[in-house]
């Protein structure tokens, strides 16, 4: 029951459909990348490639270097994380170096950090500190003009993001001061607050739950994930075409927003995210986590495709039904009816759209939920080529 661009992909890459539905090594010099330029294995679909040259300003070459590097980095960050021990401090990627950061409490680790292929950065807290305190900050009761909070290995504090027009509120101020006892905190603005992305009922390539449109985030074996608040448990969903897909078998929202419903009733899955005919579809094959200045894609049944960076993981979300825990914060923009749509680095599935704030006119900022957090609560099995 999926659009014909669909079937020919799946057809052409000679997949195996299920009765399911859809939706870094040492470098020889400091600043010497991650990764070679050249590039095995295709590393993206051309769709990812054409765009990133689109949102990025690459070049082809450009792009599907950084690609491999961003791919040799989730590989490093395994090692120089075993490496570092509780001296872990968080990563991050830089795309002009092609280089991944490791944050370090203690020089003793530095060596064998370094020997993975990471750089190092001394930092004051470890990860688990860091970890703590946004625990005991997530227990405090946030009032609307807090937008969110995350750790940030690169200040080494828990960064709590204020609404601009309210950062002189009182009740804004009592919640930073009570956060700042729970541990290292940075403050900064935004101007807007956070929102879901459902929508009312419109035209498009979704799936429905009543009057609420939302998009199909990741085909797994069985049926797909997708955001908890787009359907609460037993919901009836429809496909495009309004004919019967499913139900919602597990959603939780707030607290976390993820979601998975069955699928039947002649509907399949693929491995696929759609390119929506501006680029080829792309083919999933795998979950590994992005770093943090990962390049990152967006694919939703409003805005279609769209491309950003990793800005920062482990955030609470502050929407005005509650807050949401554990989500990645990205650049790149979304609108309503993208909710529960894909997150995908290189062919890597990264997780499910949130919410966020913008627009892609004006952009913006978009959470999304991980998605190898939502195959462990359900014990789900991705569906890759």
């Amino acid at each position: 029951m999926r659009r014909t661009t669909v079937l020919r992909t799946a057809l052409s890459a000679g997949l195996l459909v299920s009765a399911t539905a859809v939706g870094l090594t040492e470098a020889a010099a400091e600043d010497a990348p991650l990764a070679s330029t050249s590039v095995p294995r295709a590393p993206a679909s051309e769709a990812l490639i054409a765009a990133m040259q689109d949102d990025f300003g690459l070049t082809r070459s450009e792009a599907t270097t950084r690609l491999a590097a961003e791919s040799a980095a989730r590989t490093v960050e395994r090692s120089a994380r075993r490496a570092a021990g509780a001296s872990y401090g968080g990563s991050w990627f830089d795309a002009k170096s092609g280089r991944l950061t490791v944050a370090l409490t203690e020089t003793a680790r530095r060596d064998a950090v370094e020997a993975t292929g990471a750089r190092v950065a001394l930092v004051e807290h470890s990860q688990r500190q860091l970890d703590a305190a946004m625990a005991r900050i997530d227990a405090l009761d946030a009032p609307a003009g807090v937008g969110s909070w995350h750790v940030d290995p690169k200040s080494s504090s828990v960064v709590i993001s204020v609404v601009a027009a309210h950062k002189d509120d009182n009740d804004v101020q009592d919640f930073v001061a009570r956060a700042r006892k729970a541990g290292p905190v940075t403050v900064q603005e935004t101007n807007k607050a956070p929102q879901t992305f459902a929508a009312g009922t419109v035209g498009g390539d979704p799936y429905y739950t009543g009057n609420v449109r939302c998009s199909i985030g990741f085909s797994v074996h069985g049926g797909f994930v997708t955001a908890g608040h787009c359907g609460q448990q037993g919901a009836g969903v429809s496909g495009w075409d309004r004919s019967y897909i499913g139900n919602f078998q597990g959603s939780s929202f707030p607290d976390n927003d993820y979601a998975w419903v069955n699928v039947g009733s002649g509907w399949w899955t693929v491995p696929v995210v759609l390119g929506w005919g501006t680029v080829p579809d792309q083919l999933v094959r795998g979950s590994g986590e992005a770093p943090i200045g990962a390049s990152i894609c967006r694919s939703g049944s409003t805005t279609h495709w769209h491309c950003g960076t990793v800005l920062a993981k482990n955030e609470t979300v502050n929407y005005s039904q509650g807050a949401v825990h554990q989500m990645t914060k990205t650049s790149v923009c979304a609108e309503p009816g993208d909710s529960g749509g894909s997150f995908i680095s290189g062919d890597q599935a990264q997780g499910v759209t949130s919410g966020g704030w913008g627009n892609c006119s004006g952009g913006g900022e978009t959470w999304y939920q991980p998605v190898n957090e939502i195959l462990g609560r359900y014990g789900l099995t991705l569906h890759t080529a």
